[in-house]
């Protein structure tokens, strides 16, 4: 089954992408997997929660997992980061996720 994403990408774009649940993807290897940020701009530890490359701001209600002390770490160290900022790879696509809308969050400098 696929669920529905809303993702908008750093150049302000609105993707609207089918993601699939049967496949254990997070959202940055979807990002990846639809190309909707540059080759080596997101996803560079390969989704150990090691770098905030696929750092992203959720822009809807859907129920997350809570952030791990790992990816607080992280984002305690990352650039541009907000009240909703989450890493991407952190998010697993589940059938719960129907609608979820995400912005990726700036490169770094």
């Amino acid at each position: 089954m696929d669920v529905k994403l809303k993702i908008k990408d750093r150049e302000g774009v609105l993707h609207e992408i089918d993601a699939p649940t049967d496949m254990n993807m997070n959202l940055m290897e979807v990002i990846r997997s639809y190309e909707l940020a540059p080759e080596g701009t997101i996803g560079i530890c390969g989704g150990m929660a090691m770098c905030a490359s696929c750092q992203c701001y959720v822009n809807s209600e859907h129920a997350i997992p809570e952030k791990s002390d790992d990816e607080e770490a992280m984002l305690s160290e990352a650039f541009f980061v907000k009240d909703n900022s989450r890493l991407g790879c952190q998010i697993l696509i589940t059938e719960e996720l129907e609608g979820f809308e995400v912005e990726l969050a700036p490169e770094e400098p």
